[in-house]
């Protein structure tokens, strides 16, 4: 039947989109269309009592149960509904005692819907469900009765509530396998997990106190055959308090830490959520330090992608801290109290260790010695045979995709020296003189990798000088990186993090010294061409041409005049005669003086017409 899938389903599809109201109305549609499907719908007035949903109905048809969930979670949203517009940050009236009765009267509605379910799977010869819908269907149950309990303020009622429906939900998960893992996790961790630790802090209990602990302090066990059909199946979901061994949602054993080293200093871990978490990080790391081991010769990508799986934990530990954090602010817990000492180193430590895992990602995606050396890929040969029959061979890498691969190093290398800064951000860390001077030496170690991959581009364009700059740049740096080399190196597995090796620093300073000799030597001789190709007598014009400068390397024999000759213009006198052009008589050229008319008269004593004066215009232009 696959209650619990049914239901978290049709709230994310609701809630990614909208809020609650818009989760009522489309609860609304949903009912409607099924009520029609199964022919239930109400017939008459509006508040005729309906016929009761019988085992026997869900035998014939799971949509019975549907019926029940649909109508249950209809409740529930606008309980919630009503809840979210009173909220404090909504601006809103607080929840008044009127607002507070009808919230109370939606998860009652939906409770009864729930038990309703619940007594019609226990019937299984006539349901026909199996065990894992009953115990579904009685988690659901539970959780509607802590939410009641919640809102009423009955904080025990509350834990033993979610206790169970936590317990139940637990041993589902662990039954299901992988598959359901994200399922079942995405369920506690948002409905669950919040709200047993608000309705544990009300009651005064320690925040070392781990849900477990609580679970198997809270849970009812007495005459409850439905927490005894969970243990039969897993003994050992309820782990006595104090325990070191604990089990994840998923069922698997997690050795769950209580105290916390960073630089030498040893805390206690006050949450117990940060604690769960830093169990978690644990288990991961050893799950990749034995792929790893298992994979030597797989691809740098699948190895990067295998640290995903242990920088999701790292993370949640990142979350757990702050959260613990703003709640004691929250609770106006000074700065200079020893749990919010003991929570600010512990989130130093969680954020490094994050920041370690990151830039081991990046690492391992830079290739062998985090990007030194660069080599050629060999291209992919098409298994299809060409058309003329010859077979095909293997071509060399194109300059465009070295480019490429050179361009994400240096995104990598950014995305490490970002995160090497931020470190310095950390509470406690800007004090730590010794501890600064290393991140400083680790941000040149990378700082010189990605001036050599920059370089390394310039060099695939011919650009040996700009090159070369960068070379000696990062010879600089490379130097700067040099005293990392002196820390004492921790053994982890051939898992790679941001700690540097000395043999690597030292290779990286070796290979720089060789490529600035060799690029100093190449320009050396591209100078030395450029200078004898300008000195050869090919581009000079011949001596004759130039002999107003002084051959300072002694007189070309072979360049002194051009032979054979070509037609050149050659200059002659200053051209003057222009300015005479009207005064001089030239053959053929007919004398300019006093010209004469036809007449035989000059143009100058014949008279003049006498112009004709314009006439007058009447106004605006026309006449009249």
């Amino acid at each position: 039947m696959e209650i619990t899938k049914f239901i978290v389903t049709q709230r994310d599809k609701a809630l990614l989109v909208g809020d609650y109201a818009s989760y009522r109305k489309q609860l609304s549609r949903r009912l409607l269309v099924v009520r029609k499907k199964l022919n239930y719908a109400s017939k008459g007035r509006k508040y005729t009592p309906k016929t009761p949903v019988t085992a026997e109905d869900i035998a014939g048809n799971h949509e019975f149960v549907h019926l029940l969930l649909l109508s249950a979670e209809r409740a529930w949203a606008l309980a919630m509904h009503m809840k979210s517009t009173r909220a404090p940050g909504s601006g809103a009236q607080g929840v008044t005692g009127s607002t507070k009765r009808h919230i109370t009267s939606r998860l009652q509605k939906a409770i009864g819907y729930a038990t309703h379910l619940v007594n019609l799977l226990q019937e299984k010869d006539k349901s026909g469900a199996s065990a894992q819908s009953v115990l579904e269907a009685r988690a659901y149950q539970q959780s509607l009765r802590g939410s009641m309990a919640f809102e009423k303020r009955s904080w025990e009622q509350c834990l033993q509530s979610y206790s169970e429906s936590r317990l139940l939900y637990t041993a589902l998960a662990q039954s299901a396998g992988t598959k359901q893992d994200d399922l079942f996790k995405d369920l506690l961790s948002s409905m669950i997990d919040p709200s047993m630790r608000y309705a544990a802090y009300q009651l005064k209990l320690p925040r070392t106190i781990s849900l477990e602990s609580i679970v198997a302090h809270y849970v009812p066990r007495s005459d409850n055959a439905y927490v005894t059909d969970a243990l039969a199946s897993n003994p050992d979901l309820l782990q006595e308090p104090g325990t070191a061994a604990k089990k994840s949602v998923t069922g698997k054993s997690e050795d769950v830490p209580k105290t916390i080293t960073w630089r030498s200093r040893i805390v206690n871990l006050e949450d117990a959520t940060t604690a769960q978490a830093l169990a978690s990080v644990s288990a991961a790391e050893a799950k990749l330090a034995s792929y790893i081991a298992a994979n030597q010769d797989s691809d740098r990508r699948a190895k990067a992608a295998a640290y995903d799986d242990i920088l999701i934990p790292s993370q949640d530990a990142v979350d757990a801290t702050k959260t613990a954090i703003d709640e004691l602010t929250a609770e106006g817990v000074p700065q200079g109290d020893p749990r919010m000492q003991s929570l600010q180193i512990t989130r130093t430590a969680v954020n490094y260790n994050l920041v370690e895992w990151r830039i081991g990602r990046n690492r391992v995606l830079c290739g062998e010695q985090d990007g030194t050396t660069f080599e050629s890929e060999t291209v992919h040969i098409p298994k299809k045979p060409r058309a003329d029959g010859r077979p095909r061979m293997a071509q060399e890498e194109s300059n465009g995709r070295k480019l490429t691969r050179l361009k994400e190093r240096v995104v990598l290398y950014d995305s490490t020296l970002q995160s090497l800064d931020s470190v310095k951000d950390f509470p406690g860390v800007a004090a730590d003189q010794a501890f600064v001077s290393e991140l400083e030496a680790k941000k040149s170690y990378f700082s010189s990798l990605r001036c050599l991959a920059i370089a390394r581009s310039h060099v695939l364009l011919g650009n040996k000088r700009n090159a070369l700059a960068l070379l000696a740049r990062s010879l600089d740096l490379s130097s700067r990186s040099l005293p990392l080399s002196q820390h004492p190196q921790s053994t982890n597995d051939g898992v790679i993090k941001l700690e540097v090796k000395s043999d690597q620093a030292k290779f990286l300073k070796d290979l720089l010294e060789r490529s600035v000799l060799q690029y100093r030597a190449l320009i050396e001789l591209v100078d030395l061409n450029s200078a004898m190709a300008g000195d050869s007598s090919t581009n000079h014009p011949p001596l004759i041409e130039r002999l107003d400068e002084y051959p300072p390397n002694g007189v070309d024999l072979k360049n002194l005049v051009t032979y054979p000759p070509k037609v050149q213009p050659v200059p002659v006198k200053p051209i003057f005669l222009d300015v005479a052009w009207n005064y001089i008589d030239y053959p053929g050229r007919p004398k300019k003086g006093v010209s004469k008319a036809l007449d035989g008269k000059p143009e100058e004593a014949r008279p003049k017409p006498a112009e004709k004066k314009e006439a007058k215009k009447g106004w605006f232009g026309f006449g009249r």
